[in-house]
């Protein structure tokens, strides 16, 4: 009996098993084990450095925030950037519509920022001579800078012929009474030497001749340059000095082509030195160069300045801001205009990351476009964009940074494969690729600018101000830089960017702060980032990302050390950063 009880509890048992079983099997798992699977199957990401994947929440091993989930939703095409809303929260991602000109869009007519140098005026730099032959003895005026005033005595001199000219003064004057036309032309050949008639009256009364005779200043200024020097035999004629008048200065400016047309003679041009920093000066356009420096691409424009202080000196770097004339009218009064912010320069090729409409996450296109001339603080747009359209004017360096970095469509990408607009279209946009015709001559020249750059890196990098001596050597390897020895397209992309690079490290120098140093060696840093990847690099490079710089926009700058070591931030953020590409791989090392 109690073996039949046994039997039949453990048999009741069996069959509630296998009843609970069929009942639940088909039962969704419960709201933990949802979560637990999801968690098992996601893949968390930085939203500032998106090649970091890991299978769990975390913090990023390079800028040390948290990750976050990584957005499964992807588009095929390689233009097309999707991201989360974080990324574009941090990134700080602005977008413009696309419009038309008129009074409220970036085409309004605003204030050319220049940058150049103070110099001589030309126009008011002269010798002062002497007027007959003889022998230094004496010479007052003996260094440059001296000022000399109009009437002071420079010098004496002995002149043989002079002597002998008043010797017949002295012979005439006995003989006047007799022969009066003999003291005329003894007066006049002194007169002719630019003897002053007080001098010769003086002689006269007297009866002595002069021989060492005083020599005076026919006019003032600041002498430039002493051509002789004492015991010197001198012609008539040869200069003794040259001076200028550095009361009326120069005011150099460099203008690029696309606000020339802005441009008039007697614009008004406010600049300031980095001297004088509470004050700020004022000067008339005077004349604009009519040729295009062909390695700047900037045309001169000069204006002439009133210094009677004396406080403004010549070769003084200056900055300066024009309030110029509206651009001539295009014709078309809905002519489309994009914000300068917002275009992004490959080579001779521009892009926009313009935002996609009705998408689920934030999904931005890498455009192509054709602009027009530059109108205030946008470009006219020829092609590539639409009225209405949104493109990105504060982060577009975010996120290309980050399209580059996942293997998309970039600017430093050069296998670029455009998706146009209409169904089918598909062009090619890259850097130009000049590296297999690039003689090695070249290429080593570029190899000593890079070298040249290095120091100045680490100096921003110790967040200190970079001074001449450190950016003399930079400046010295790309005046060494043999431009002949690239021909046709490659020659005139070199031009190009030698003028980017020439431009940024003059405002390098002529910045105040390490900040807008900083500023300065971003965008020459890029210059130089595009010349190495169309030329090619002599020894290996690896270019490097800070995303967080310049209120998210981000950018890149040279190393040739794999470890980050940020010259934008410095100690607060030394290994912020990410390195995006390698130049010059395989390679031996600087």
């Amino acid at each position: 009996m109690r073996l039949q009880t046994i039997l039949y509890i453990g048999f009741a048992l069996l069959i509630g098993l296998l009843g609970g079983y069929l009942l639940f099997s088909g039962t969704p798992p419960s709201a933990d084990e949802q979560a637990s699977q999801t968690m098992e199957a996601e893949i968390y990401t930085c939203s500032m450095h998106p090649q970091i994947q890991r299978d769990e929440p975390g913090d990023c091993p390079i800028c040390g925030m948290d990750l976050i989930p990584l957005d499964a939703a992807s588009s095929t095409d390689p233009t097309v950037l999707t991201m989360t809303d974080a990324a574009v929260a941090m990134a700080r991602v602005r977008t413009t519509e696309v419009g038309s000109g008129g009074a409220d869009n970036p085409a309004t007519p605003t204030a050319i920022q220049l940058t150049g140098r103070l110099a001589l005026d030309e126009s008011s730099a002269t010798v002062q001579s002497v007027n007959y032959p003889g022998r230094l003895e004496r010479l007052l005026v003996t260094y440059a800078g001296e000022e000399v005033r109009a009437g002071q005595q420079i010098g004496t001199i002995y002149s043989p012929e002079l002597v002998v000219a008043q010797e017949e003064l002295l012979e005439a004057t006995k003989l006047a009474n007799l022969s009066p036309e003999l003291l005329t032309a003894a007066r006049s050949k002194l007169r002719n030497l630019k003897i002053s008639d007080e001098r010769i009256a003086e002689v006269e009364r007297s009866g002595e001749v002069i021989t060492n005779f005083p020599v005076y200043a026919e006019r003032g200024g600041t002498v430039l340059e002493v051509r002789a020097r004492v015991g010197d035999y001198v012609v008539a004629g040869e200069a003794l000095y040259t001076l200028t008048n550095l009361s009326e200065l120069w005011a150099l400016f460099d203008a690029y082509e696309a606000d020339l047309a802005r441009v008039r003679v007697g614009d008004r041009v406010k600049f300031t030195v980095a001297s004088l920093p509470e004050q700020t000066f004022t000067a008339r356009v005077a004349f604009i160069d009519p040729l295009i420096d062909p390695q700047t691409r900037t045309a001169s424009i000069r204006a002439e300045v009133t210094n009677r202080s004396g406080r403004l000196k010549p070769d003084m770097f200056i900055r300066g801001t024009l309030a110029p004339a509206a651009a001539p009218p295009s014709g078309n009064s809905e002519e489309l205009v994009v914000p300068k912010s917002a275009v992004l320069w490959t080579g001779e090729r521009s892009v926009v990351y313009v935002e996609l409409p009705d998408t689920e996450v934030p999904t931005y296109q890498f455009r192509e476009v054709e602009l027009g001339p530059a109108t205030g603080n946008g470009y006219a747009v020829r092609s590539g964009l639409e009225a209405g359209e949104r493109v990105v004017t504060n982060g577009a360096f975010q996120l290309d940074a980050a399209a580059q970095l996942r293997n998309q469509s970039s600017m430093m990408n050069r296998d670029v494969v455009i998706q146009g607009r209409e169904a089918g279209e598909v062009t090619a946009m890259v850097l130009p690729d000049y590296r297999e015709e690039t003689p090695d001559a070249f290429r080593q020249q570029l190899a000593r600018v890079a070298e040249a750059y290095l120091p100045l890196k680490d100096r921003m990098v110790s967040s200190e101000v970079a001074d001449e001596s450190l950016l003399q050597p930079l400046r010295q390897a790309l005046a060494e830089v043999d431009m002949s020895l690239v021909e046709d397209e490659a020659h005139r992309y070199w031009m190009e960017q030698l003028g980017a690079l020439r431009t940024h490290l003059g405002g390098v120098a002529g910045a105040e702060s390490v900040g807008e140093q900083r500023e300065q060696f971003g965008f020459l840093s890029q210059a130089l980032i595009n010349t190495l990847s169309v030329f090619g690099a002599a020894a290996p490079l690896y270019v490097q990302h800070c995303p967080m710089a310049f209120d998210g926009a981000g950018v890149n700058w040279l190393s040739k050390d794999a470890t980050i070591r940020n010259p934008y931030y410095g100690d607060a953020m030394l290994t912020c950063g990410s390195t995006i590409d390698t130049l010059g791989k395989g390679i031996p090392a600087l």
